[in-house]
């Protein structure tokens, strides 16, 4: 038993003779140490420097209708802000909400340089008094302080903005290519459509059937009234296969042009 327990003293002092801690250079490891540390240090002056106060603001864009100072002040309170920590998506949202701002882009520009690029919004339309209609029939301004009278007067019930635009921009393409345009378009409660051209005839679609009615308009316009819009006071599409039209006073006359009696809405 005692002669045992010496062999497997022997087999043990043998093992730990045999086996030795690999040796650590200390010189390797507090240089990959200062090189972390002065990597950092790096880091941090270098965020420290690029993130100092923006220097400059460059505002472009085509200024008619949004004044550069509204612009200027809206960025005023972001001026103070760390050049990188400034939340460019918060300056862009801020400047967006300008009235007449259609859109605006901000980016960095090294170093320490702000640029914001303004794209005004572009009226397409008066919208009922004193509203404002952009290209793609949205309404941006509700209470405009000068509405320009060049633009055709829209109107309907609240919230049927862009369907009325949509005919509108429908309605205007076909009449540029005749030498006309739409002076005046509306959309009553009912549903019914009424508008004015550039040469004052008074046109009326109704409510139903309208996409086919604006067709035989068209067809009537060129082949029946062409040489006679002059005189034409109004043409009253409401009939299921024709049409009517009201002359003006001059002509002392009233004509009808229908295909069928019945008049519908």
């Amino acid at each position: 038993m005692g002669a045992r327990r010496k062999k497997q003293r022997r087999k043990s002092a043998s093992f730990w003779s045999t086996w030795s801690m690999p040796g650590i250079s200390w010189v390797l490891l507090g240089n990959a140490a200062v090189f972390i540390v002065v990597l950092a240090g790096a880091f941090h002056g270098t965020s420290w420097l690029m993130n100092q106060p923006i220097e400059a603001v460059q505002v472009k864009g085509t200024f008619q209708r949004v004044p550069s100072m509204t612009v200027e002040a809206a960025l005023a309170e972001y001026l103070d802000e760390g050049f990188l920590s400034l939340n460019l998506n918060e300056v862009q949202s801020r400047i967006a909400s300008i009235p007449w701002v259609a859109k605006a882009s901000v980016r960095r520009q090294w170093p320490g340089v702000l640029e914001v690029i303004v794209t005004e919004e572009r009226a397409a339309a008066r919208w009922g008094k004193s509203g404002l209609l952009n290209t793609r029939g949205e309404l941006f301004v509700t209470e405009a302080t000068h509405l320009p009278v060049e633009l055709p007067r829209l109107s309907g019930p609240d919230g049927s903005e862009l369907q009325v635009a949509q005919r509108y921009f429908e309605l205007q393409q076909k009449l540029e290519q005749r030498g006309l345009s739409v002076v005046a378009l509306n959309l009553d409660e009912r549903g019914s459509w009424d508008l004015i051209l550039s040469n004052g005839i008074q046109v009326r679609l109704g409510s139903s059937s309208v996409n086919e009615r604006v067709a035989r308009f068209f067809l009537a316009l060129d082949q029946v009234l062409a040489a006679d819009s002059s005189r034409v006071a109004y043409i009253d599409m409401r009939y299921t296969n024709g049409f009517a039209v009201g002359w003006k006073p001059a002509g002392a006359r009233k004509a009808s042009m229908t295909l069928e009696k019945g008049q519908h809405g």
